[in-house]
């Protein structure tokens, strides 16, 4: 793979748009763009994962009620 290729601009309404060769292709359906001077820097979203999101979550600060859990009694099946 090539680490630089020429590529088409476009309009697309009031966005320009990139077409990106099939082997430049990102991964899923979002990415970040940032401007760095006048280079653009294109990465792909990751997903975090349940184990890297939990921390983040913001914590809740109420109590939940009591929840009656009786014991259910296993049907006759026999």
């Amino acid at each position: 793979m090539h680490n630089e290729r020429h590529v088409s601009l476009f309009r697309n309404g009031r966005s320009q748009a990139i077409r990106i060769p099939r082997d430049f292709e990102l991964e899923g359906t979002e990415a970040i763009i940032r401007k760095e001077g006048d280079k653009l820097i294109i990465e792909p979203v990751k997903k975090k994962s349940l184990k890297e999101l939990l921390p983040v979550l913001p914590t809740l600060d109420e109590d939940f009620p009591e929840v009656a859990d009786p014991v259910v009694e296993p049907d006759d099946i026999f």
